[in-house]
């Protein structure tokens, strides 16, 4: 087990560094000049934007801003944004436990719905309530979070006038954009477990279980979903790793003060070190998450142990 967790470990780094350098290419090459959107040409000299540039070294070679960049990361300095000069590690930090708790509840939702669904469709195979949980599957995969969640703020803002459209204060402005992410996890959730539920149910031992004379309801949930749980714990953790990435539109689109929403407005300003941290810091716990989910694995399936090894 040692060993697995080390592996991982070190997978992670390299996901982590390569994720950031990935970025800082995207970001580097991409059109715009972050000088320009700080200021206002006509007020300025062009000796005074040339040694503008030259303090923020965004004038320096390709290389030379890249080595910089990762040299002030390990030594844990997430640099400051161009646009007011505010440190970037304390600002994420101030707006992730916004984020955090919409993907927590985000999560929760769509495990809950997910497992639930997944079983009785199994259960029920082919009858109306599989039916039910294979369209509401559809429904979460198909439609894009965006028009989902313009979707329920029509419906459960603007005209049942239930729950806020907007904002990041109480509970009840956190119900409509766990929603919508959610019934995304949601419908991946259902279809894995439906699956893996019906896969399992055709096992030999299902078939001896109940010839030994067990009750339905201890075949069903104590035997078969214990074991198809197994392949859906990797597809939970992957989820909540994309639900964290997936905040970025949700908390534009419900005006949610989080970090998905300090990158969205980074990148229409070019605001480089914002961007490069956030992306940083989502990339560190997106890593972490599956870390855990494999690890977690490896410990639930002695199988993969085996093969491991």
């Amino acid at each position: 087990m040692l060993k697995i967790i080390a592996v991982r470990l070190l997978s992670s780094v390299g996901v982590v560094a390569g994720s950031s350098i990935l970025v800082f290419c995207i970001l580097y090459v991409l059109p715009g000049d972050v000088v320009m959107n700080m200021i206002d040409p006509s007020s300025m000299s062009p000796e005074a934007i040339a040694n503008l540039r030259h303090q923020l070294g965004v004038d320096r070679p390709f290389y030379e801003q890249l080595l910089h960049y990762f040299n002030a990361m390990l030594h844990g300095d997430f640099g400051h944004s161009l646009v007011n000069s505010e440190p970037v590690l304390p600002k994420i930090m101030a707006h992730f436990p916004a984020t955090l708790e919409l993907t927590a509840a985000a999560s929760a939702i769509a495990i809950l719905v997910g497992v639930v669904l997944g079983v009785l469709s199994a259960i029920h195979r082919n009858k109306p309530i599989d039916i039910a949980a294979r369209i509401i599957g559809l429904f979460g995969i198909s439609m894009p979070t965006f028009w989902s969640g313009i979707l329920m703020i029509l419906i459960f803002s603007v005209t049942l006038g239930w729950l806020p459209a907007m904002g990041s204060d109480g509970w009840k402005t956190l119900v409509l954009p766990a929603l919508t992410l959610g019934l995304l996890g949601a419908g991946f959730i259902v279809r894995m477990v439906r699956n893996s539920m019906l896969e399992v149910l055709g096992e030999p031992f299902i078939t001896t279980l109940r010839a030994k004379g067990l009750l339905e309801r201890s075949v069903m949930y104590r035997h078969a979903l214990r074991n198809a749980l197994i392949p859906a714990v990797t597809m939970m953790g992957i989820l909540v790793g994309e639900m964290l990435a997936g905040t970025v539109v949700i908390e534009t689109v419900f005006s949610r003060q989080g970090i998905g929403r300090i990158i969205s407005d980074a990148i229409m300003s070019k605001d480089l070190p914002v961007v490069q941290g956030v992306v940083l810091f989502t990339a560190i716990v997106y890593v972490a998450i599956n870390a855990l989910v494999d690890i977690s694995y490896s410990y639930i399936d002695p199988r993969v142990r085996r093969l491991q090894h």
